[in-house]
């Protein structure tokens, strides 16, 4: 485990931020106690693993999970005398690796609509039996493993993307890049360890993102672009399950254990749209969820009091305005963006406790207009 202070902070624009991506074997240090990311293998954990993460947050957490933007998720409120067995436990149920390198570059999504047997679980359970050859690589970096009918995750982050391409082959393509190269069946893991190994050996890893990356990739093969990609909506729907959206990413062990009291619930995969898939789950035991929320379009940190990053109390105000903003709104409580690394169409990024507003921009980014107060704000989006 290392110390905070082995993360010095840093400065982007205007913003002053720290910390680092945590992981279970490494967690970081929040206001309501340490934070505990575990990213459960293909993205789904069967009843008993379920059951499991309930008890961990409630004996071990304070209650509360944090579902990614990464289909990840995090325990948070962990004391430090509870860390130990709280990992004792989740290193027994398989949602955490007992190799810490290992668990580091487990950092795999998937389309949440994939079925067993099919190219996306094929290639997962590869990538998952070969893991150890991927090179060491930022931590921040992940492998969206997305080959369904058509790209599903394309506004999601990640770094390698194997994705359905234009002549209805698997691609694998370098984020920010326009084209992947052609993998073949029972490549793709090969092709993977070679495009990472190559961003290593050209300095990739100076960059932190293979989208920040400005070196060409290897020439292996002719360029095809992926397919357009699917909907959130489209892709839910074709699941083998309900979806069970969740402000901000958020939920209480409560409503966890509301959805394991459904028999028919044989697991639950995560999203990186801030809920839940129950696959075999029955409607009338269930409430509805539209993926077409406008609450879902909303990405909010916790904010103060509950992250000593922040200076600003985040998600009041982010309820107040996701019915008025159009398209995708970002409130962060600093400049590290830890809820969206990506653009959104409105970002407010709070700062010596007021807001600076920019649009069609990542959290940090230069203001349109700063140092808002909320009622400003929600009067500017005629929220008030």
């Amino acid at each position: 485990m290392r110390d905070p202070s082995e993360h010095p902070p840093q400065r982007i624009g205007g913003h002053l931020i720290r910390g680092w991506c945590p992981t279970a074997w490494r967690p970081m240090e929040a206001g309501d106690g340490w934070l505990i990311r575990i990213r459960p293998p293909l993205g789904r954990l069967d009843r008993a693993q379920a059951m499991a993460l309930h008890h961990a947050v409630t004996r071990y957490g304070n209650g509360r999970i944090d579902l990614t933007n990464r289909a990840a998720l995090q325990i948070r409120g962990v004391a430090e005398a509870n860390w130990q067995p709280l990992i004792e436990l989740l290193v027994a149920t398989s949602l955490v690796d007992p190799a810490p390198e290992r668990e580091a570059r487990r950092n795999v999504m998937l389309n949440p609509d994939w079925r067993e047997g099919d190219d996306t679980h094929r290639i997962a359970i590869a990538l998952l039996e070969r893991i150890d050859e991927v090179p060491g690589l930022p931590a921040k970096m992940g492998v969206a493993i997305d080959a369904g009918v058509a790209p599903a995750l394309s506004n999601a982050s990640a770094d390698f993307r194997f994705e359905r391409g234009a002549n209805g082959g698997l691609i694998l393509r370098a984020d920010g890049r326009a084209e992947g190269i052609p993998v073949e069946a029972g490549t793709e893991v090969d092709a993977l360890v070679a495009l990472a190994r190559w961003f290593v050996a050209t300095g990739g890893p100076i960059s932190g993102r293979m989208a920040r990356h400005a070196a060409p990739p290897p020439i292996m093969g002719t360029a095809v672009a992926p397919l357009p990609p699917r909907s959130r909506g489209e892709t839910i729907r074709a699941a083998d399950g309900l979806f069970r959206g969740a402000s901000f990413g958020q939920i209480e062990a409560g409503e966890l254990a509301s959805c394991l009291s459904d028999s028919d619930v044989r697991a639950i995969r995560l999203t990186p749209w801030r809920g839940l898939i129950l696959e075999g789950a029955r409607p009338a035991a269930h409430p509805f969820a539209d993926p077409d929320d406008p609450l879902l379009r909303v990405d909010a940190c916790p904010g103060s009091p509950d992250c000593p990053q922040a200076t600003v109390a985040t998600r009041p105000l982010a309820l107040r305005l996701a019915p008025h903003v159009e398209g995708h709104l970002h409130v962060s409580g600093c400049g590290k963006g830890c809820a969206c690394p990506g653009a959104a169409d409105v970002v407010l990024t709070g700062r010596h406790g007021r807001f600076d507003l920019a649009r069609q921009a990542r959290a940090g980014a230069p203001p349109l207009r700063e140092g808002l107060a909320p009622d400003q704000i929600s009067a500017l989006f005629g929220a008030s």
